[in-house]
């Protein structure tokens, strides 16, 4: 389906052409129809909250006291970010006795403050620990594409990236600690974007790794997500950064970096059709070296921040509910028991040097390029067996986590044809330079997508 944009609803709003009220309507309907995947991509619909919200919106547009030009633009929010008055179970059933947060997590805070409505709370891997996108508790939303036999959606923001796909609202909020905003665009052909992580709060948000999350939008287009990063950001005018002129445009391409090793057929085809394109526009693709990528697999060896962080805040809890856990992810947490305090006192010491090592052979460059993913969907069956569910989340994730690790901001973009399957490509700014990545981003958006 076509979807449509922030730009395109908030225009509609200010013209008329359009109520709040309705907007919420249809992204409801479409949430509820009985051959979609709201079910799956939904833990929670909040419709009469939603319906409150979008009346009240159209009350202070009438009176000229929108807080914003997007008042009325609804969204949804994935299960982990506290909501006043709402559990936070973080898509597991071992929280399912969790009290009613007492406060709304800022970020989501900062989003209704500017008007935005939010539908509900999305599905999402059990404690965000995958990027497969598979929850064996409340169902494994399917991805857009070969949806009759069943694909996974990437995760964890799994409900998230479906719920855009389908058009249930304009935009949702997810996380990203390892990949998890930018596979999931990556496999249901929208666009997710990773922000530097300390652009945005993260509290209110059940964390897995304290060290590498951030909190990302997932939405139709760049310029989507440009605005919600920036409300959430608690920039003073939201807006989309115009994008830049393609010719001239540098941009490194480390195809001697593990990124490019095991890569799919579609996936080549479609990267290689996007630097094409790039290219052709005026864009100068360049070889960049970036030897120290290659060590982050050897420093993550024991077990990485993730699992070392995501074992101090589960210990307690798997004590008294281990048998509510998804196997699968009680695993990826338990590895993290085995890690001592030098294990971590040394992977952070190699995280600050290989940081500082990349930065110098980045800096030339607009921003770095490469697949997303190395592979496009999956079908849900694939990751039946647990050796396959290991390899194959491996690497959804393996390219993502490169940003993360490097503490940068990154974006994924739909490149493949509109009757191919799902491919992202993936573009990796500097530590803060959000504002320019998104910049670079709207226009290689525009090249590779044949705008």
């Amino acid at each position: 389906m076509q979807l449509q944009t922030i730009e395109d609803a908030a225009q509609a709003l200010a013209e008329g052409r359009t109520t709040a009220a309705t907007l919420a309507e249809e992204a409801l309907a479409r949430i509820a129809a009985p051959d979609g995947e709201g079910a799956r991509a939904f833990v929670a619909v909040q419709a009469e909250a939603a319906r409150a919200a979008a009346g009240a919106m159209d009350a202070l547009r009438r009176a000229g006291r929108a807080p914003s030009r997007f008042a009325g633009i609804p969204i949804s929010i994935k299960d982990l970010f506290d909501q006043a008055g709402v559990p936070t179970r973080a898509g597991s059933v071992a929280l399912r006795d969790a009290p009613p947060a007492t406060a709304t997590a800022p970020a989501i805070a900062r989003l209704e403050r500017a008007g935005f409505v939010v539908l509900g709370r999305t599905n999402m891997v059990e404690f965000a620990f995958s990027g497969t996108g598979l929850n064996p508790h409340y169902g494994t939303p399917r991805s857009p594409h070969g949806r009759g036999t069943g694909h996974l959606p990437g995760g964890s923001s799994s409900g998230a990236a479906v719920a855009v796909a389908d058009g249930m609202g304009f935009g949702a909020i997810g996380s990203d600690t390892g990949g998890s905003c930018r596979v999931p665009a990556a496999l249901c052909a929208i666009t997710g974007y990773k922000p530097t992580a300390r652009r945005v709060p993260t509290k209110g948000a059940f964390p897995l790794s304290t060290t590498l999350d951030s909190i990302g939008p997932l939405a139709p287009s760049v310029a989507c997500c440009a605005v919600l990063d920036a409300v959430m950001a608690g920039e003073e005018t939201p807006e989309a950064p115009a994008p830049f002129s393609l010719d001239g445009l540098r941009l490194g391409l480390p195809s001697a970096t593990y990124l490019f090793d095991g890569l799919s057929q579609p996936v080549i085809t479609a990267f290689d059709l996007a630097l094409r394109r790039l290219e052709r526009a005026g864009a100068r693709i360049i070889d960049v070296a970036l030897p120290e990528v290659a060590e982050i697999p050897a420093a993550n060896a024991t077990g990485g921040f993730a699992a070392a962080e995501a074992w101090a805040i589960h210990k307690d809890l798997v004590g008294r509910a281990r048998d509510a856990y998804d196997p699968l992810i009680l695993a990826r947490i338990e590895r993290g028991a085995s890690m001592t305090a030098a294990d971590l006192i040394a992977l952070m010491a190699e995280r600050a040097r290989i940081i500082a090592a990349v930065a110098p052979r980045t800096a030339p460059f607009d921003a770095i390029i490469a697949p997303t993913c190395a592979l496009t969907p999956p079908a849900i069956e694939a990751v039946s067996a647990v050796e396959d569910f290991n390899r194959i989340n491996l690497l959804l994730l393996r390219n993502t986590a490169v940003a993360n690790f490097l503490d940068r901001c990154s974006i994924s973009i739909p490149c493949h044809a509109p009757e191919e399957a799902p491919v992202g490509l993936m573009l990796i700014g500097e530590h803060m330079g959000d504002a320019r990545l998104f910049a670079v981003a709207r226009a290689v958006e525009a090249a590779v997508q044949g705008e």
